[in-house]
């Protein structure tokens, strides 16, 4: 029942992830840059202060632990500057598919190294199946939209990063939870200190965000909406599953984006993206079951 519960939080969580890309087009003059680092960074602030009574709790076992807390405290701070940069760089299509394809793939290959994992041939096809359908889904869009970027092998850097820091925050926070420290408190103090390192970008990046109204309420939006509420959701997940499962699952976001696109911004879906979403979707039931009722590859 906890796994399942678990499952449930770690989909909420996307489903709330998935809203962001449309909350944006209503802040066209903020910087991606700054929308990143003020969701990020203060969204982990406030969950930071919703856990203080259980981070003065764990007080002592975060301390003796705290080679995990800096490692996903740094890896929360690096993550939305590599996303949004990778964006920027090589387009949103690209940047997207490999930040957060990337990331079931990396994280899987933490688990591995650390001994934390267990791979299943189902586990194999359904991730497959996951990051082609992610793909299919993000090239789906109309060529004439199309942006030639300059940079676009940076961009593909910078988006591996940004899969790799996300693998690493969940890793590092599940081994947290793992060495018998409080959910709410793993990512209370990970996000935290992560956020507080997301400050200085904030301020460089953020000078048009009192300029409007419509500005200020989608990084109110951002930071308590998906950023809190959404991690508040995913580290109950981590307690009850693995990061692998977790940022597997984690694929149903851009399908949830791009139904929200259709539904709010009036953007249409080839049939190339209407599979995509079907393979997502194959992916999440492949995966799932395959964490319930695991045979070794």
């Amino acid at each position: 029942m906890n796994q399942y519960l678990g499952i449930f939080a770690v989909i909420l969580a996307s489903l709330l992830w998935g809203t962001t890309g449309t909350a944006a087009t209503f802040a066209p003059s903020l910087s991606p840059l700054f929308i990143g680092s003020f969701a990020m960074g203060i969204g982990g602030i406030l969950q930071c202060g919703f856990a203080i009574p259980n981070i003065n709790q764990e007080l002592t076992s975060i301390r003796s632990h705290y080679r995990y807390l800096i490692l996903g405290a740094l890896a929360v701070a690096v993550y939305p500057l590599a996303f949004y940069s990778s964006m920027r760089l090589s387009g949103v299509t690209i940047g997207t598919v490999v930040s957060i394809g990337s990331a079931p793939i990396l994280s899987a290959m933490i688990e591995y190294i650390s001994r934390d994992f267990q791979v299943t041939k189902q586990w194999v096809i359904g991730a497959l199946l996951g990051i082609i359908g992610m793909t299919m889904l993000a090239f789906s869009e109309n060529a004439s939209t199309t942006i030639e970027y300059n940079y676009v092998g940076l961009g593909i850097l910078l988006g591996l990063i940004a899969g790799f820091t996300y693998a690493l925050y969940s890793w590092s926070a599940r081994q947290l939870m793992l060495k018998g420290i409080d959910s709410k408190a793993a990512m209370g103090a990970t996000f935290g200190c992560g956020g507080l390192l997301l400050i200085p970008v904030m301020l460089i990046t953020g000078t048009t965000f009192f300029a409007a109204w419509n500005n200020i309420a989608v990084g109110c939006y951002m930071a308590l909406i998906p950023m809190f509420l959404g991690y508040l959701c995913y580290g109950y997940g981590l307690s009850k599953i693995s990061a692998s499962l977790a940022t597997t699952i984690s694929l149903l976001e851009p399908a949830v984006a791009t139904i929200l696109a259709i539904l709010i911004v009036g953007e249409d879906l080839s049939l190339i993206g209407l599979g995509g979403i079907l393979l997502i979707f194959i992916c999440l039931v492949m995966v799932i079951s395959s964490s319930l009722n695991k045979k070794s590859i």
